[in-house]
């Protein structure tokens, strides 16, 4: 049984430590805003999924949204399992943990090794939201053209062997980063490097979808609300993701959130700005990238800049982020939807400028940290330190991804790619015969089998830029001038699907 008990003069929580034979004292109220934090970040990751959905055709979006959940279950196991002790056992090694804390056995009411002031239990639920949406981040990259019931696989054991020794040397009392002095306060590697890097070795591995290089793949976001609503849900969770990083309800937490905030704004701005010297239109899907784009940059140094320098941080992201998505063209990737240009590149630029801007007085707002600071400061090295853990994050994620790619890809049934016919249906309709829309499936429901805008039509037009398969069955004369009455009543109007 817990021993525990309440102040009777505080009502703080007292736990008595049997080993040092003492009592240690929980304050409520940080317990409460970690909590609370953990609930904000928990939204962040279906955000991903709606964030995703939105930028990609109607035909995909549902499987987006299916792998946000499917991957918030898989790590939620995962982290049961091994994952919080693999991360942040005390008797570990730098670079990973051991089974110390195996099925959560022993995880209760102890410190907890991020801070003394919340137990373990506490701080082992909140940091399993971190490593629930991080495989969500790059999973963006099998958009389109991956089999789903592989990516469950992937994701738990990516969360496995890369994640986890990562968050290991970030944040670990052991680990190698941190012991070295490096500085990321919400996850600048283990979040948003990983992911990134992760993403562009994914996009490697599968190839190009179909019609790459065409008009076909020209194509806007089907849907710019649900681009907003998932950026809203980022924004509004990332309140929890950085602010509740100070582990406690103090001056730290609220100077986070309020460069979170205004980094998320100037990067919106910037990036809509970029993009309205082009065409000169004020693009809501740019504001929300160059937003989540300062999120990213910002994470890594929210518990040590100060507010000018955040402003910084939102001009230099919407702009490097903007411009890092002509990589792909560059290098000749089919990263569908920017992954690595927004959290690979925004992860490892928010690290470098932490090596510049980190100051010791922001990080002792909590009245606990004690940091030599950034260049501000005069600790030239730390620009190193921070150039090293970007590297290392970077170099790790990619070559361990890439192996357990290859590895699945010769497992018969683990295989991501999908089939050509599966990629021209759409994956919501051939892995899950669930639709975004009830709309998209009137083809099935009226019974009508459609020939010439069908899979005979995109087989023959899999690469000029055609249209995607039809699922409207009502056509005009109007919409084909050429066709005779009865040719008409037959054939159905060739739409974008």
């Amino acid at each position: 049984m817990v021993n525990v008990s309440y102040d009777a003069t505080s009502g703080d929580l007292n736990w008595w430590d049997p080993d040092a034979e003492a009592i240690v004292v929980y304050n409520l109220g940080d317990i409460a805003w970690v909590i609370s934090a953990t609930a904000l970040v928990w939204i962040m990751i279906p955000g991903v999924g709606f964030f995703y959905a939105g930028l990609l055709r109607r035909k995909n979006a549902l499987s987006m949204i299916w792998a946000s959940m499917m991957t918030l279950a898989v790590v939620s196991f995962e982290w049961f399992f091994w994952g919080f002790s693999l991360a942040f056992s005390e008797t570990g090694s730098a670079y990973i943990g051991d089974l110390k804390y195996f099925g959560l056995k022993g995880v209760l009411a102890q410190p907890s090794i991020g801070s003394s002031r919340i137990p373990s239990l506490m701080f082992c639920v909140f940091q399993l939201m971190f490593a629930a949406i991080t495989p969500m981040l790059a999973l963006g990259a099998l958009s389109e053209h991956a089999r789903l019931g592989p990516s469950l696989v992937f994701v738990f054991v990516w969360s496995t062997i890369v994640y986890n020794p990562i968050a290991c040397w970030t944040w670990n009392t052991n680990g190698w980063s941190l012991l070295l002095g490096g500085l990321d306060f919400a996850g600048g590697t283990p979040v948003h490097i990983s992911s990134g890097t992760a993403a562009l070795a994914i996009s490697i591995y599968l190839g190009k979808r179909r019609g790459y290089g065409t008009e076909r793949l020209a194509y806007k976001p089907h849907n710019t609300t649900y681009v907003v609503l998932g950026t809203v849900f980022l924004w509004f969770g990332w309140f929890g993701f950085n602010g509740g990083s100070a582990l406690g309800a103090n001056l730290r937490a609220i100077q986070a959130c309020i460069i979170t905030n205004l980094a998320a704004s100037v990067g919106g701005l910037t990036w809509m700005f970029w993009d309205w010297r082009l065409e000169r239109k004020w693009s809501v899907v740019g504001f929300c990238s160059g937003a989540v784009c300062g999120l990213v940059a910002i994470t890594p140094a929210s518990g040590f800049v100060g507010s000018p320098a955040s402003v910084l941080f939102g001009v230099l992201a919407g702009t490097v982020c903007n411009f890092a998505t002509q990589l792909k063209f560059l290098l000749h990737y089919d990263d569908a939807l920017d992954i690595f240009a927004v959290h690979g590149i925004g992860g490892i630029l928010g690290n470098i400028l932490t090596g510049i801007f980190a100051q010791s007085s922001v990080a002792g707002f909590d009245g606990i940290a004690v940091i030599p600071g950034g260049w501000l400061d005069g600790h030239w090295v730390q620009l190193g330190y921070q150039l090293a853990d970007s590297c290392a994050g970077f170099g790790y994620s990619l070559v361990m991804t890439t192996i357990i790619l290859w590895i699945m890809h010769f497992i018969p049934g683990m295989r991501l790619r999908i089939s050509e016919e599966a990629e021209i249906v759409g994956i919501d309709d051939y892995e899950m015969g669930e639709y975004a829309y009830d709309y998209v499936g009137l083809e099935t429901e009226l019974g009508v089998k459609d020939v010439a805008a069908g899979l005979a039509h995109e087989h023959i037009n899999a690469t000029n830029g055609g249209l995607e398969p039809n699922h409207h069955p009502a056509a005009t004369a109007d919409n084909d001038s050429s066709a005779d009455a009865s040719d008409i009543e037959k054939r159905p109007a060739v739409v974008e699907a």
